[in-house]
């Protein structure tokens, strides 16, 4: 009875019917699989496959741009085809070419390989927001967050296991890994099976096809989304840099950080973001999520100028806050990038916030290394007010993006 007691809490805790988690499932046994193999890829191919690094580099640039082009047309093909069909495709497909990278020996073949999985995960990424906001029902905002819990557990869960592996430096332990990514993709895809067959949205008669590209202020979001995605490099690139280079830290520092950012995101993310509901929410959000990053930016620059044990101190601390204004800023996106779509063009939509978010993740690393560390802590300083000037756009971005929506028809008497 009590087995049965808690079972029945943790069903509800990932989702509050059937659908819901399904999908919250189908996305931790996909993350799991991301974890595992996002760790070990660029290890496996310089050391195993004996690749040189700047090929390597190479290879998944010219990847990552093709799939850039991707996610557009795959959510438009996702509106009108099905999101469910699509996404289980490009799942399909990603497993395959997953598992063929264990094959590749030469650059021409992973350039190849690498190419055709980001065009599949551009699509399968559009595809998987338009299924999201079918299946979150009236309550999207708590399902989001729970849905990005249990993502962020799943990778967290998936890089320890690359960890192990790792540890064990052999060629079966990085195969194991690859395949273990194909295995997530081709069970995601299997999982989805389990969803209702979700009818698909009519467009309105007479709108133009491409609708998102006349929506200024979708558009006008999706820029400053894809500014403010300049936070994540900050813990996986930018501070362990800033720790190793500029404080006396001890190493191992870097890691906790790690620990500390996953498990507070993890644990705060549905007390947050379930609140965080209408356009208007992810306003007032983005602009906390914009304060917050001006305290942790300069607590984090102060560590240079710290002894041992207050650099430490300040670094986690900035890392807390950091964290707190990741679920704001999560939260926020979630809300103005659903509440601002129509319902039958989420996949356009969510491949258009897929690719702003994509490019600034390109040009994050450049940006964080030469602008910051080039300036040093009047970096940090200038990072910081770069955050809280996107954050406070927010709550007047909502009002527009609001303003300009189409008006439900008022039934007269």
């Amino acid at each position: 009875m009590i087995k049965g007691d808690g079972a029945g809490r943790i069903g509800r805790w990932a989702g509050d019917n059937g659908p819901e988690r399904v999908l919250v499932a189908a996305s931790f046994v996909n993350r799991v699989g991301n974890g595992l193999f996002n760790a070990a890829s660029a290890l496996y191919f310089t050391l195993v496959v004996g690749l040189p690094a700047v090929q390597v580099g190479a290879a998944l640039t010219i990847a990552g741009v093709v799939g850039l082009c991707a996610g557009i047309p795959g959510g438009h093909l996702a509106d009108r085809r099905g999101a469910r069909v699509i996404m289980m495709l490009a799942l399909a497909v990603q497993a395959v070419s997953m598992a063929t990278l264990v094959l590749v020996e030469s650059w021409a073949a992973l350039t190849i390989v690498a190419t055709v999985d980001q065009i599949a995960a551009a699509v399968g990424g559009a595809a998987w927001g338009a299924l999201v906001a079918r299946v979150g029902g009236e309550r999207q905002a708590l399902f989001r967050a729970k849905l990005r819990t249990f993502v962020n557990l799943g990778v967290i869960l998936g890089t320890v296991g690359a960890g192990l592996a790792l540890a064990a430096g052999t060629h079966g332990a990085y195969v194991t890994l690859i395949l273990g990514n194909a295995a997530s993709f081709a069970l995601c895809s299997v999982l989805l099976l389990l969803l209702p067959r979700y009818p698909v949205l009519p467009a309105p008669p007479r709108q133009r096809r491409w609708l998102v590209f006349a929506d200024r202020p979708f558009l006008t979001f999706t820029a400053l989304y894809g500014a403010m995605g300049l936070q994540y490099p900050v813990v996986s690139l930018l501070l362990p840099i800033w720790i190793s280079e500029h404080t006396e830290t001890p190493n191992w520092t870097v890691a906790a950080l790690f620990g500390v950012n996953s498990a507070f995101c993890v644990l705060m993310q549905t007390r947050i973001g379930s609140r965080v509901e209408t356009p208007y929410d992810g306003g007032r959000a983005f602009r906390v999520a914009g304060l917050l990053f001006l305290v942790s930016c300069p607590m984090m620059a102060l560590a240079a100028y710290a002894p041992v044990w207050a650099a430490t101190g300040l670094v986690l601390g900035a890392i807390f806050v950091h964290s707190l204004a990741e679920v704001w800023e999560s939260s926020a996106c979630f809300a103005l990038g659903f509440g601002l779509a129509p319902d039958h063009a989420q996949g356009q939509y969510q491949g258009v916030l897929g690719l702003g978010f994509n490019a600034g993740q390109a040009l994050a690393p450049a940006i964080l290394t030469t602008v910051v560390l080039g300036l040093g802590a009047a970096g940090w300083l200038l990072l910081a007010l770069f955050f809280a000037a996107l954050g406070a756009a927010g709550p007047s971005l909502a009002r527009w993006g609001m303003r300009t929506r189409p008006q439900p028809d008022v039934a007269v008497a």
